[in-house]
């Protein structure tokens, strides 16, 4: 994205109120009817039962504050309000206090299906429900300490585990696919792509199997991992992961199943 396109989190008054236009809020409007419509039937129970106590307002972007004051009374959560980008080491470190960054700016019209960036919509529609779920709001944590005390090739590792279930994770409910992964849930092509197509792959929820699997930000992911509950989540936190962590880099890492998208360009899949 060329500098003349970036984007710029808004600054919250002394107040912690963001001034979102009236633009803004028929961006949010749409973005969030359009992705109602599309998890229908899709999401899991545990990501419905949050949406309805967030009760994100249609009419207007919701305020932090709004959000925050559901987060602390279930799980004990808050959002932070961040810049567009942040390092590793800050976003660990917001994750081991219970802290959810956000950046608070909103896609444009011309890129209303598509950002690459985490925007406002993707972190509060996507995430911020599961985040009122007891095993969802654990395992986050916990993964924010260990990547805080984590070396930077360990970090690598435990990316892989965050990409496969906060951002892109399913579970099996009745038989049926059901999500909980924000990049799904915030995102109506691979919601689509995810549940209903024939071209990924799924596999049972094995940790170790996960830290050894590429991915890319880029596409349609072309494989799943599979919970059968998401209490399997709160049973992980409690386990010693970065033993897992030590024996996916013994075992190597699995073939990428995609091609890659230019060898030229360094930091193509993690």
């Amino acid at each position: 994205m060329g500098v003349a396109n970036k984007y710029v989190s808004k600054k919250p008054d002394e107040n912690g109120f963001i001034d979102w236009n009236a633009e803004e809020d028929q961006i949010w409007h749409d973005l969030v009817i359009r992705q109602l419509n599309s998890i229908d039937g899709r999401a899991c129970d545990e990501y419905i039962k949050g949406l309805d106590l967030l009760g994100l307002p249609l009419d207007r972007v919701p305020q932090l504050e709004e959000i925050n004051q559901v987060l602390r009374s279930t799980t004990g959560w808050e959002c932070v309000e961040v810049p567009a980008l942040i390092n590793f080491d800050r976003f660990f470190s917001l994750l081991s206090n219970k802290q959810f960054p956000v950046a608070t700016f909103l896609r444009r019209r011309e890129e209303f299906d598509y950002l690459q960036e985490p925007d406002f919509f993707h972190e509060i529609f996507g995430h911020c429900a599961m985040l009122t779920n007891t095993a969802f709001a654990e395992f986050t944590h916990t993964y924010g300490r260990l990547g805080y005390e984590a070396s930077k090739e360990d970090r690598v590792y435990l990316a892989r585990l965050y990409w496969f279930t906060v951002e892109f994770g399913l579970l099996r409910r009745d038989n049926n696919l059901r999500i909980y992964g924000g990049g799904i849930l915030s995102s109506p092509g691979e919601t689509e792509y995810a549940v209903t197509s024939d071209k990924p792959v799924y596999r049972p929820f094995d940790p170790v199997d996960i830290m050894r699997t590429p991915y890319r930000i880029d596409i349609m992911q072309p494989i799943y991992f599979v919970l059968d509950s998401i209490e399997q989540l709160y049973d992980l936190a409690q386990r010693d992961i970065m033993s897992m962590v030590l024996e996916a880099k013994s075992l190597g890492l699995h073939e990428p199943m995609f091609p890659p998208k230019d060898k030229e360009i360094v930091g193509d899949y993690v």
